[in-house]
């Protein structure tokens, strides 16, 4: 019965990430590629932990330039735009979509780039965390899910 309810769990959290908007079918594509065998088991939460280290090494480093007394214009669009490639490549739509923002207010210059920044950090913080409780599940799931033996 427990296997059961991990499953009704993460079903739950998945539909709703995808209903709120935080995931796209990006990354519907990624899960069914590792669920029909084209890509190996333990692919999406490969990607997804490389997406969570990549993207909060990228927002400490967009922070950090952002206290500059002259912030160095052409390095933070080029972290912004690596950051939204990680988003779209994991389907992260929210984040993304904080990216764009933050792109808006940052080539404005205007007064809002900062609380725009930290839109965007709360909305990966978001992101992350119900990433992690994803993969929390799925490790449930496994642990609890019966094993083949080779003897078979």
């Amino acid at each position: 019965m427990a296997l059961v309810s991990l499953k009704a769990r993460l079903n739950t959290l998945l539909a709703i990430m995808y209903a709120s908007g935080t995931l796209d079918k990006q990354f519907r594509r990624l899960r069914s590629m590792e669920e029909d065998g084209s890509a190996p088991p333990g692919f999406v939460a490969d990607a997804v932990s490389l997406f969570i280290r990549d993207a909060d090494r990228i927002l400490t480093d967009i922070a950090g330039l952002m206290k500059q007394p002259v912030v160095d214009v052409d390095e933070v669009d080029a972290l912004v735009r690596r950051l939204q490639g990680s988003c779209s490549s994991i389907g992260a739509k929210k984040l993304n979509v904080s990216c764009t923002y933050f792109r808006r207010f940052y080539e404005a210059k205007c007064k809002g780039c900062l609380f725009a920044l930290a839109v965007l950090r709360n909305e990966f913080y978001d992101v992350r965390n119900k990433f992690q409780t994803m993969m929390h599940l799925e490790q449930q799931i496994e642990a609890c899910s019966p094993k083949l033996s080779d003897n078979n």
